[in-house]
This record gives C-alpha cells, sequence and structure tokens, in this order.
C-alpha cells in the first residue's frame, strides 16, 4: 500500500495541478470537475464553483499526489482552508540527478529551507517550501538510513 499526499487548495487547485505536473514531469494526470457530475436541482452549486477541481491526481517517477478545491459554499462544513506544515511531502529516490531536477523546479517562487547536500543520514537531502506553501522534504537514501539504523539497534539490543 502507498501512502499519498492529498493537498486542499482554496480555488486554486488547476494552478497547483499545472505547476506540480510541470516540476515533477508528471507522467499521468487526471481531474475531476464539480461540473462533471450531474447537479442536486435543491441544491445547485454556484457558477463560479463549478469549475473548481473536486478531485485529481498527478503520478510521477512511482508516486502519487492528489488534489481538490475546498468550494467556498462548503467552508461552513469544512471549516476555512488554513495554511499550515502539518502536510510535508517527501520525495526519496536513489536518482540524485531527478532529486536536484524536482528540487529546482519545485523551489521556482518558494523558498528553499535548506539546499541539497550531503548529512550524516544521507548523501543528498534538502527542504523546501513552494509558491503554494506546501513543504516538500528531499532524501535520497532514507530507506537505506532506517534499515541501518534498526539493523544496529537490532545486533546493539540482542534482537
Amino acid at each position: 500500500m502507498a501512502a499519498i499526499a492529498y493537498l486542499n487548495f482554496d480555488g486554486i487547485t488547476e494552478q497547483a495541478i499545472e505547476f506540480y505536473s510541470k516540476a515533477l514531469h508528471a507522467t499521468e494526470v487526471k481531474k475531476v470537475r464539480f461540473s462533471d457530475f450531474p447537479q442536486d436541482p435543491n441544491y445547485p452549486l454556484p457558477e463560479n464553483e463549478l469549475t473548481m477541481i473536486m478531485e485529481s491526481s498527478i503520478e510521477f517517477a512511482g508516486g502519487k499526489i492528489m488534489m481538490s478545491d475546498i468550494l467556498p459554499s462548503m467552508k461552513r462544513v469544512t471549516g476555512e482552508l488554513v495554511k499550515g506544515n502539518n502536510i510535508l511531502i517527501t520525495i526519496v529516490i536513489d536518482d540524485t540527478q531527478l532529486l536536484e531536477n524536482y528540487f529546482a523546479n519545485l523551489s521556482v517562487g518558494g523558498h528553499v529551507i535548506m539546499p541539497l547536500s550531503e548529512m550524516p543520514w544521507s548523501s543528498c537531502f534538502g527542504m523546501l517550501v513552494d509558491k503554494f506553501g506546501v513543504a516538500w522534504k528531499f532524501n535520497s537514501d532514507a530507506d537505506k538510513f532506517l534499515d541501518k539504523v534498526i539493523s544496529n539497534k537490532r545486533s546493539f539490543s540482542g534482537n
């Protein structure tokens, strides 16, 4: 089973899809608008909400991100959308050239927290916040690091 990051936006999902698809060299992009479904005549959506994205996904390098808009008419149910640091997308791949490419693309218009560099836990690690306020972590060796630490812990504890 794969974990998929799901991002909600305040009416700008179309722009986010375009940006992430290009930055991550998406292999497949799917999107469904609210207008793609029959409307309840008793509760029709306002015209400006019909063009918003109900559900979307982009696939890249074996990963997937899903996104949608929070409808203004639903905010009394869902609450206001708040940008924060509770969502972080991590890209873990051994191909450092591709990792560097993704990092450069996603940093456009954003803020680099840690430039890509060698760390004790990774030969290529970095962090940034993109122009939509989404935090990204890049790590070429996350799986190897975790396996090594767990293996050493087992050896040390005698398990």
